[in-house]
């Protein structure tokens, strides 16, 4: 299995500001809010990612996940310079969480395919 993930140093900086904000969220109110906003940044830049494998493709965001079989690909794709899109064959277009374009040999090595030359 191949895994994509965020770079560590997000979930760090999320934390060092949500310690940050503790002062403020002793004082009462809706200060709380300072602090929470950092640890949900956390826990989402801690989990989301893409796994791959030779059956398919997990994408995962904050709250769920989404699981895809190869033969649901239709194509993969570079869409900007630094994120990658799944194309299924229903014509819907899924971001691949934490992919970026020089990571698609390994994607589709982790299918267990290789990339055709031209």
């Amino acid at each position: 299995m191949t895994r994509f993930r965020l770079p560590a140093s997000i979930s760090v900086a999320a934390l060092l500001t949500a310690l940050g904000g503790v002062p403020l969220a002793a004082q009462g109110g809706f200060w709380w809010l300072v602090p929470a906003v950092p640890v949900v940044i956390m826990i989402w830049a801690w989990r989301a990612g893409t796994d791959a494998n030779e059956r398919g493709m997990r994408v995962r965001a904050l709250l769920g996940n989404r699981v895809v079989l190869w033969p649901q690909v239709a194509e993969l794709r570079a869409d900007g310079p630094k994120r990658v899109v799944a194309v299924l064959t229903d014509g819907t277009a899924l971001p691949l969480t934490a992919v970026r374009p020089a990571d698609l040999p390994a994607l589709v090595k982790a299918a267990g395919q290789s990339l055709a030359t031209a």
